[in-house]
């Protein structure tokens, strides 16, 4: 039997651990028999001496094994889910979800809720009146029988051991180490029952990894971890320098979702939501090249097949469907105010962050896992880089409940934008690719 101090010491000597030891420390973790100190103790060893590419695939797997897997295997059709690492306005789970089920995939999505400055579907979901994520399996295979998509949250029973890991790295200082992300995130995604993956890995201010070197390694991890775990997988790097779309906020995110699925929608948001679509398409088998599976999702899109495809998910898990058609049936903040360009010139940063944050500062996110979250409130942004603006142009609309915070939220989006006389070299949606 491993014992917490042999691994302890292995990793923190720089050595490797074995399956054995990594066994232990995930069944510890799922089910109790080490301490909290020292399932710590192992994660500060791992943060610091980091973990060869066989150590993190074998962790992932273990992490997946320490729960229920999925069995959809008596439910038709490819399964290709896609996930994103979070970022400001990051809202393309609700469009190209129905997308990818209109050109023939199953996409069981399996998400979680907003934490800090970045928001969740889960939360969005929660802002459509009656919407249910908490299906029965059953419930969730029907889903996707009839409707091709499945959206649900993480149950208790799987992936455990990441639940006990995750809250113990975010109060020990160790949440940014690659092979730990890897992990964390590809055991779930595993445990969906999906033979295909797209990634969006955020990159910038509003991103986990503010540069292009640390998301790229990232993003490497996951593709090669999840190949090594038999799961096909790519990878986008996309820009959250500035948030994507117009819409920071639940019920608005929602809305602006459903005004891209009418072909109404900011262009960065219906571009990205159609490139990652396609990417399912093509891991999906339904299309030989990219090109042609973009041309699929373009034609669901302008045909309103994937709208249609929206509106009947929304109603076979509860929500009201009328919603699409009448946007006033969704949550709206009782007041209103504008925060405006303070000089004249161009549009050269819309920082993300600021806004994700103040946006939570408004009630649209939480700062800790208990928090309620106020589906009404956000922040839409009225203007982009490069765009050139006159003092006293308004630059964000606040949509709040009270008071309260709302001289923080002003001075947060004050800051965000910088005005500047010379426009600004405009940074690509897409950074970079790394195919299946």
């Amino acid at each position: 039997m491993v014992t917490a101090v042999e691994a302890i010491r292995a990793k923190r000597d720089g050595g490797e651990l074995t399956p054995a030891m990594i066994d232990a420390f995930v069944s510890s973790a799922a089910r109790g028999g080490w301490e909290a100190y020292q399932l710590s103790a192992l994660l500060m060893a791992i943060f610091v001496r980091g973990m060869t590419p066989d150590e993190t695939a074998y962790l992932t797997k273990a992490m997946t094994d320490s729960g229920d897997r999925i069995d959809l295997s008596d439910v038709p059709g490819p399964k290709v889910d896609k996930h994103s690492t979070g970022g400001v306005g990051d809202k393309s789970s609700l469009i190209l979800a129905p997308l990818a089920a209109a050109c023939g995939v199953i996409v069981p999505m399996m998400s979680g809720r907003g934490l800090g400055h970045t928001g969740g579907t889960l939360d969005k979901l929660d802002a459509i009146p009656g919407f249910r994520t908490n299906l029965s399996l059953d419930e969730f295979k029907t889903a996707l029988r009839v409707t091709g998509v499945g959206m649900i949250g993480q149950t208790s029973r799987v992936a455990p051991a990441d639940k006990t890991l995750y809250a113990l790295r975010d109060v020990t200082g160790t949440v940014e180490s690659i092979p730990l992300i890897t992990a964390s995130i590809l055991s779930k995604k595993l445990a969906e029952g999906i033979s295909g993956l797209v990634l969006d890995v955020k990159v910038g201010s509003g991103a986990f990894m503010k540069t292009a070197e640390t998301a790229r390694a990232l993003a490497k991890s996951l593709v090669d971890g999840a190949r090594a775990n038999g799961l096909r997988c790519g990878a986008l790097l996309t820009n959250m320098e500035e948030p994507l779309g117009r819409a920071v906020g639940n019920a608005n995110e929602v809305v602006e979702c459903i005004e891209t699925l009418k072909g109404r929608g900011p262009k960065d948001l219906e571009l990205l939501s159609v490139l990652l679509a396609a990417r399912m398409v093509r891991l999906a088998g339904l299309a030989a090249t990219d090109d042609e599976a973009e041309a699929k999702v373009r034609r669901a899109l302008d045909s309103g097949a994937g709208l249609e495809r929206f509106r009947r998910i929304v109603e076979h898990q509860g929500g009201d469907p009328r919603v699409v058609d009448d946007p006033s049936r969704l949550p709206r903040a009782p007041r209103t105010t504008v925060v405006k360009a303070g000089r004249s010139g161009h549009i050269v940063k819309l920082d993300a962050e600021s806004v994700g944050v103040a946006a939570c500062r408004l009630g649209a996110g939480r700062r800790t896992a208990d928090d309620a979250v106020d589906p009404a409130v956000g922040v839409i942004v009225l203007a982009s880089v490069g765009d050139r603006v006159s003092a006293g142009d308004d630059v964000f609309a606040v949509a709040y409940r009270d008071g309260s915070s709302l001289a923080e939220v002003e001075s947060l989006l004050s800051r965000a934008v910088v005005v500047a006389d010379d426009s600004p070299v405009l940074r690509p949606l897409v950074i970079e690719e790394i195919a299946p």
